[in-house]
């Protein structure tokens, strides 16, 4: 099987569901946790996205993260390393095919978290954007609908524009 790319209109539950999990990565992380965030495109009101919920956490000590693999598959999330970004421990919800969550974990300071952040603030604060942004995300899933490098990949240069206009705003 293969994992289908889909795009979805814009979810109030969205939202909901992120709180629900927080609640949860919470108590697996206790103190180790810093700090928790909403991001990704479910986490830009009225935006059309892929339905998986985002979720940004800031951690102490990155390596102590393979420490909570267990808790965390009995939570239903898969350990995926760093999954091709340094410094970073990610984990899916679900399984291969069907992820209802992406957890990024990060260290304090990493400067992902900023960039992460910004993004999703930069989005929100100018939806036409975010509209733009969507109507890309749905142009590339009907020309990639089971090729999910492809549709990373040709949203990249988009990111690399909106991350530049936030890096510029957030410096002003």
């Amino acid at each position: 099987m293969v994992r289908k790319v889909e795009v979805t209109a814009y979810d109030p539950n969205w939202p909901v569901n992120y709180e629900k999990e927080a609640v949860n990565l919470k108590k697996i992380f206790g103190g180790e946790l810093l700090e928790i965030h909403h991001i990704g495109s479910t986490s830009i009101p009225e935006m059309d996205a892929k339905p998986i919920i985002d979720v940004l956490m800031v951690v102490q000590d990155i390596t102590k993260i393979v420490s909570f693999n267990r808790d965390m598959q009995r939570a239903g999330y898969i350990p995926k390393g760093e999954n091709g970004i340094p410094g970073r421990r990610f984990f899916i919800k679900g399984d291969e095919l069907h992820h209802t969550h992406h957890l990024h974990v990060f260290q304090k300071e990493h400067a992902d978290i900023t960039r992460h952040i910004n993004f999703r603030d930069y989005l929100i604060a100018h939806p036409q954007e975010a509209n733009e942004y969507a109507r890309l995300k749905h142009a590339l899933a009907n020309q990639y609908p089971v090729n999910i490098d492809s549709y990373q990949s040709g949203k990249e240069e988009f990111i690399r524009e909106i991350d530049q206009k936030a890096m510029v705003l957030n410096k002003g």
